[in-house]
């Protein structure tokens, strides 16, 4: 019979393959790692430590069915902010991963292509609605199938597709009549690589706001396209898809250029720093954004579950088991705490 120290570190094992999909789950993390110091350090996702300043809600928002002015002005707001294009209609929804969800029912795709390695949601859905997904190693390969989704930048290695080339696909699957997913959950900080204003067509461009603004709780994302793809969207959702209080905010959000700006500023110098910190434990750093590093370590799986006993939670991957990624830290004593930790790394 094993003792409970090896049941623990089997259970560990377990958990480091387990988390594929996504960051998060610190319910878990207490429940495996009930030793660690409190408060966790969540690193496990992309998301902005710095949340943006909550404004004031009105009573209304949240005692009265959301009105359509309300997410008019939201939708209108995510337009500006994206450079949507005229022609091109925003819908809102909770989160992106709502058309992530919603997608695979309204398309009878049989073969769905997905630019790899990337996040683990689009082929889950696809598969669950009965397509046969593949990784595509190119652009070029996307255009064969029936859907063709790219995320960018990419998760979790922050690859950065140009526009024009995306445009040039979206062209491709239209004259084809198949449909082109372009996933853009964390372009915030890199807004010169949005698609957004070339959209046309059979396309449909997926934004997110919780990333950026540090609002993940707040469930709000967006759908850039056509307006029958809206019409379609919008009657599968149904009314009211977005809280009363999340279209207040978001919308408070989306028009605040300044703060998105300064905080993209921060978080770029954050991820230089997270750099340094994981380049001087032994990590390669290999790619990722400025909300999150993606790097490599011979003895990731140690490391990860050595950092989970520290109360620091990352990301590991089953398909790439050297991998970890970091989020970046929210204060001085975190990074403080994050730095201790790596340290006892060496």
């Amino acid at each position: 019979m094993s003792q409970p120290s090896e049941r623990r570190l089997q259970s560990e094992d377990a958990l480091a393959g387990f988390f594929i999909a996504h960051g998060g789950r610190l319910d878990e993390a207490r429940r495996l790692f009930p030793n660690a110091p409190q408060p966790w350090i969540d690193l496990s996702t992309g998301i902005n430590p710095r949340s943006y300043p909550l404004p004031e809600i009105a009573l209304q928002a949240w005692t009265r069915l959301p009105d359509a002015d309300s997410v008019s002005r939201l939708e209108q707001a995510a337009a500006r902010a994206y450079a949507a294009p005229t022609d091109v209609e925003v819908v809102a929804g909770a989160g992106s991963q709502s058309f992530i969800q919603w997608l695979p029912r309204l398309v009878k795709a049989r073969r769905v292509a997905i630019l790899g390695y990337s996040y683990a949601e689009h082929a889950s859905r696809w598969r669950a609605a009965g397509a046969i997904v593949e990784e595509a190693a190119s652009l070029e390969h996307l255009s064969r199938a029936d859907v063709a989704v790219v995320v960018n930048p990419n998760n979790p290695d922050g690859r950065l597709i140009a526009p024009k080339h995306i445009a040039e696909l979206g062209a491709i699957m239209t004259q084809h009549g198949r449909l082109l997913v372009i996933d853009e959950a964390f372009m915030d900080m890199t807004p010169s690589f949005s698609a957004a204003p070339y959209i046309r067509g059979e396309a449909i461009l997926l934004r997110s706001l919780g990333k950026a603004y540090g609002l993940a709780g707040l469930r709000l994302g967006f759908a850039l396209c056509n307006k029958l793809w809206a019409a379609r969207l919008r009657e599968a959702m149904g009314p009211w898809s977005v809280s009363g209080p999340a279209l207040a905010v978001g919308a408070a959000a989306l028009e605040d250029a300044a703060w998105l700006s300064e905080s993209a500023e921060r978080l770029r110098q954050d991820a230089r720093r997270l750099d340094e910190l994981l380049a001087g434990a032994g990590f390669d750093i290999i790619g990722g954004v400025s909300l999150f590093r993606l790097a490599r370590h011979e003895r990731a799986a140690s490391m990860f579950r050595s950092l989970a006993r520290s109360g620091i939670w990352t990301r590991s991957f089953a398909e790439k088991p050297t991998w970890l990624r970091f989020g970046i830290p929210g204060d001085e004593e975190s990074w403080g705490r994050v730095a201790d930790a790596l340290r006892d790394q060496q």
